[in-house]
């Protein structure tokens, strides 16, 4: 299972055409890709937050986080493909969602 905490950077944050991207990009993969608001610096390694994470294949659930510009999501990735999609995943948030800032 990999564990990381990326930050929403673009100007409009995870709003719906962002949301469907991170979706789909998450669809892409066999592994489970959860994944939620980080409420402190250690939230990735304390158990009592899994309860707090969404399924990221889903575009209803992760509108549903609300997360603006500057919010620090945690991911969960955990399958036989889960560094490729953590690759992926990465990518797409570092590139702002492809989208003009």
């Amino acid at each position: 299972m990999i564990h990381k905490e990326l930050k929403i950077i673009n100007k409009l944050g995870l709003h719906a055409r962002a949301a469907a991207k991170l979706a789909s990009t998450a669809n892409h993969f066999a592994c489970r890709i959860h994944t939620g608001i980080c409420t402190d610096a250690n939230s990735s390694k304390n158990s009592d937050k899994a309860d707090k994470l969404v399924d990221a294949k889903s575009v209803m659930a992760l509108m549903l986080l609300a997360a603006s510009q500057g919010t620090v999501l945690n991911f969960e990735f955990d399958g036989e493909d889960e560094q490729q999609a953590d690759e992926s995943v990465s990518a797409l948030i570092a590139a702002r969602f492809d989208e003009a800032e």
